[in-house]
């Protein structure tokens, strides 16, 4: 690998590594809500708050979109002098909380910094990735989110006994990593992609006198309204079913499996393990080789299998660790994984970011909608009911992403634009 390979790389995992604490810290949450729930008292009105406005929700909603508009005007790395430092806050106060109020602001704030790292970590892997090595660089970020969880819910077992201090020491390692990673970002170069276009709009400026107004832009280009059609279908939708889950299922395993907090902790554990490794072997090794639409129907057909098995067969053993098995490998490839290739792909740089972090918003939005309401649908309708509406949600995100997948395999990113948006624009 040449020199400026493992350099582009080595920045790629500086940056994936805000994703490992955004998932580590939503996780961290779901791994020790039942304990937050005994130590708080906590009713269902309360825990549904808690999901709505976290880095699974509200918060990260606001974050993504105002870190979106940040990014696209000072650039990729700009937000890297200052997330990572609202992030410590937030977990801070989440480690020290005594109170409702506090876990509440600390939520608040972490997930505000979790939505304003996501278009900046996306958008910069994209466009200092090579061109024939585009998914498996957005894939690391991918495996960095896959590995945060897996971290936080195998320390949520092995600290099960200090029960709510447990909680609190792994709020504290994500303080500790949130620091190294923030030294080790001050370190990485701006996005040259970037850097390029931000000098282009300036000379047009000087030169005719006209700044477009990049926001309308967003909203009215056919090629804009076409990829926010696909990546809202496919990543909003998914996202209802993968939040609900990155949130409360180790609370659904308790709650409803009768599983125990260790338990549930270790088995949510295990499917995340599958997940790092399918993002290793599938999306990483293969996504830049094989048929991207294939390799995307394949993934969404899993879930849904998985789905049905939770739903209507039960919580045995041997319906869980089928569940678990399908909806873990497939998540390494499916509609997060394309959602940031493509979100990536298909947007014009003046406005990469502004799109995703928009996007992004959308999806926390609706999956903070969904939390609010989470736990009194399954106490008052029932899992079943609570089951049939998340396989409504995937089957829309699947024949959405399976009619619409783009074919963007070995093309640069100013090639794809060329393409979308013509030679001119």
């Amino acid at each position: 690998m040449a020199d400026g390979a493992k350099g582009g790389l080595k920045a790629t995992i500086t940056v994936a590594m805000s994703n490992y604490l955004e998932a580590g810290s939503i996780v961290a949450g779901a791994g020790g809500l039942s304990l937050w729930v005994e130590y708080l008292k906590l009713d269902d009105i309360k825990v549904g708050l808690l999901g709505a406005v976290s880095a699974n929700g509200f918060g990260s909603a606001v974050g993504a979109f105002i870190g979106g508009i940040l990014v696209d005007r000072f650039g990729r790395k700009f937000i890297y002098k200052y997330d990572l430092l609202v992030y410590m806050l937030g977990v801070l106060l989440i480690t020290l909380s005594f109170n409702f109020p506090m876990l509440l602001l600390g939520y608040i704030i972490t997930g505000l910094a979790v939505g304003a790292g996501i278009p900046a970590a996306w958008t910069y892997i994209s466009e200092e990735a090579p061109a024939n090595e585009r998914a498996a660089r957005v894939g690391w970020g991918q495996f960095a989110w896959s590995v945060g969880p897996v971290i936080s819910l195998l320390l949520s077992v092995l600290l099960a006994p200090l029960g709510i201090l447990g909680s609190r020491i792994i709020f504290a390692q994500l303080f500790v990593v949130a620091a190294i990673t923030w030294i080790m970002q001050q370190q990485i170069r701006e996005s040259m992609i970037w850097e390029e276009e931000r000098q282009k709009q300036a000379e047009l400026k000087a030169k005719y006198q006209i700044s477009k107004s990049s926001t309308k832009e967003l909203f009215t280009i056919k090629a804009n309204l076409h990829a926010m059609i696909l990546l809202i279908g496919i990543y909003c939708f998914w996202n209802l079913v993968a939040g609900v889950m990155g949130y409360f299922m180790p609370y659904i395993y308790e709650r409803v499996g009768g599983l125990t907090a260790a338990q549930a902790n270790l088995l949510q554990a295990f499917l995340w393990i599958l997940t790092v490794a399918s993002t290793y072997f599938v999306f990483i090794k293969l996504g830049d080789k094989v048929n991207r639409r294939v390799l995307y129907g394949l993934g969404a057909l899993m879930e849904i299998v998985a789905w049905i098995i939770l739903s209507f067969a039960g919580m045995g053993k041997i319906q869980l660790m089928l569940f678990v098995i399908l909806w873990g490998t497939a998540a390494g490839f499916g509609a997060q994984a394309f959602y940031a290739l493509w979100a990536g792909e298909l947007f014009h740089t003046k406005y990469r970011a502004k799109a995703q972090g928009f996007l992004f918003s959308v999806a926390r939005i609706a999956v903070g909608l969904i939390s609010l309401v989470v736990p009194t649908m399954i106490t008052q309708l029932g899992f079943k009911f609570a089951g049939t509406v998340m396989i409504g949600f995937l089957l829309i995100a699947a024949i959405i992403g399976v009619a619409m997948a783009p074919e963007t395999r070995g093309k640069t990113l100013k090639e794809i634009q060329q393409e979308r948006y013509g030679t001119n624009y």
